[in-house]
Parts: structure tokens; sequence; C-alpha cells
């Protein structure tokens, strides 16, 4: 426990939580955190990471972290101390899931509070990159409309054929509002789902090449990693459209920016990227590609939602009572 003063020179014992991650990541909510939590931020100090990790690995028991994180692993390697990991993602991907279980480190998640703006914006590509929206509006707004006359046809929304890779909860969201607009939906999933009607898919190839859209929902993971190949974007065809809002190495990169280059593939939808922030320029000079900046999850509502689960995880933790969210291994370790 960390001592600290407030303006009125009064000592509080708060509980010390470690922040691993951009600061930008944390600053929507940080400052509300902190009246309840005595941050570490290694950011805000002048020595280096692993010396700073060094100073507090003995009282260090909860982390504080994020999907962009790529070196939690190593950094719990130095925080023997630490009993609880927090994400503020659905993602589970940064984390070292078996070593944290070997550790006996909890794990505790955000699993359904982005589901249905992820779903949304999901939805909202594909809407975007179908209808033209994002390209239309850059024809318009750079003068050509007066120069080249009418903009070129869009393409119809209702009855696409419309294949969900992994109907978990953003794909069963998904799923909901594309029937609003009658699309034909099938899916592929580790498992067949018992509730579903949809058509199941063992093979994302098959999928591929019965769908005019597919949309990216499942976790990254060792067997979804470039899970979208070559031989997929083939399946998928010349009118085919790909969206992806789930995460960027989902999809082999390289591959899809020559599908779309060559016009292999129809187009694309990305709130993701395989090496974020950086995107290939190659993608960013076609205007059959709609992007967002990783933002599908941000919104005003659920950043709040975000940190009322983030607090109950913490304090239930600092409490000795059951976390609000915990990963089941045994889920994610098939």
């Amino acid at each position: 426990m960390a001592q600290i003063h407030t303006n009125q020179t009064l000592s509080v014992n708060l509980p010390e939580v470690l922040v691993l991650g951009p600061p930008s990541i944390f600053r929507i909510y940080e400052k509300h955190l902190s009246q309840k939590f005595m941050l570490l931020k290694p950011w805000e100090s002048p020595i280096p990471l692993e010396e700073f990790l060094s100073i507090h690995a003995q009282n260090t028991t909860a982390v504080l972290t994020s999907s962009v994180v790529a070196y939690l692993s190593s950094a719990l390697r130095l925080l023997p101390s630490v009993r609880l990991v927090v994400t503020s993602s659905v993602g589970l991907d940064h984390i070292d899931l078996k070593e944290c279980r070997r550790r006996g480190i909890s794990v505790a998640y955000a699993p359904s509070v982005f589901s249905a703006d992820v779903a949304n914006l999901a939805v909202g590509l594909w809407v975007d990159v179908l209808r033209k929206i994002s390209a239309a509006n850059c024809f318009l707004k750079t003068g050509l409309w007066p120069v080249k006359g009418d903009y070129p046809l869009a393409t119809k929304l209702g009855g696409k054929r419309v294949g969900i890779i992994g109907l978990g909860r953003i794909g069963r969201e998904v799923a909901k509002r594309l029937e609003a607009f009658g699309s034909k939906i099938s899916y592929q999933s580790r498992e067949k789902k018992p509730s579903v009607s949809y058509p199941f898919y063992t093979d994302v190839c098959e999928l591929a090449s019965n769908s005019d859209v597919l949309i990216i929902c499942c976790a990254l993971n060792d067997q979804t990693y470039h899970l979208i190949n070559r031989e997929v974007l083939q399946a998928l065809g010349r009118q085919g459209v790909i969206i992806n809002a789930a995460r960027g190495a989902i999809i082999d990169e390289k591959a899809l920016v020559q599908f779309l280059q060559e016009g292999k593939i129809a187009g694309a939808g990305l709130d993701v990227f395989e090496h974020e922030p950086n995107v290939p320029e190659e993608l960013l000079e076609l205007d059959n590609v709609v992007f967002s900046p990783h933002s599908a999850v941000f919104t005003e509502e659920s950043c709040k939602d975000l940190y009322d689960l983030v607090v109950g995880n913490l304090k239930a933790f600092f409490s000795n009572k059951p976390l609000l969210s915990p990963v089941q291994f045994d889920d994610f370790m098939r």
C-alpha cells in the first residue's frame, strides 16, 4: 500500500496498481482511477522501464494493461509478486495465459463492454465499402462531381451472403444487425454453436467461397494468425469484400494489399492493422478501402462502462472478493 497526501495534507492509504501501456490509452479514466488507487506510471519516471519495475517488483500485486502492450510477458517476469492482471481489452493475445495460470495470476478482461460498439463499427465499415460512402464523399469534396458527372454505381446491401468468422459475443451482435439488412448469414468458428441456425463451416476457405463478404470477429491466437491468407482471399473472389474490426494479424496484410491492388477482391473495411500504428502506403492509396484507426471500441459510453469494470475488478481483488469478469483459462487454452 502506498501513502499519498491530499491537498489537505491528510494521509490516505491506496492500493498500488502498476499501469503498463501507452499513457494515451489510460488518460480517458486515469484521473478517476487515481482517486481510488495509487497508480505507478513508468512513463512519468526518468529511469528505464526495467529499473522502474525492479524497484516496485516486491510490492506490485496488480497490473493494469491494454491490448497494445507487446512487452507484458517480459515485464511480468520481473514482477514476482503479481497476482492480478487487468486488461482493458476484449482480446487476450498480449497475455501469456499459460504462464499466468502456472504462476497463479488471475486475469480480468472486458468481454462484453465493447461488443455492441465493435459490431456497429464493423457493420458501418461494411455499409461504407459497399455503398462507397467515404469514396463518394471524397469525390464530391474534391470537386469531381461537376467535372466527371455521376459517381460510379455502388453495391446493394440487401441479400448479400455474409460469412462471419468467430461467432462469439461480437460475432453474434454483428449477425443480429445484418439480419435487418436481409443478409444471408453463415459462420466459421472453433465449434458449431448449438443454439444457432446459421449455416456452419469448419473450413474458412469454404466459408469464403460461399460468401460475398467476410467479417472477422474472432480472437487473435496461434490458430488464427494469418488465418486470412492468399487461399482464403482467392476463395472470396473478385466481387468479395473483407471487414476486420478484430485484430490486424488475423489477415496476411501483404497478401491483402496485393489482392486489392490487382482487383482480385473488391474492397475492404479495416479498423485494425498488422503493424499498428503503421499502415501500408499501398493501402492508403486505394479508394475501395475504408479505414478507422483501431477505434471500434472507443465511444464515450463504452469508456465509462470500461472504467466501471476496471475499478470493479481491482476493488474486488484488493477486497479478496470474486472478480467481475475473470478469464476462465480453460475457455482460451483448448
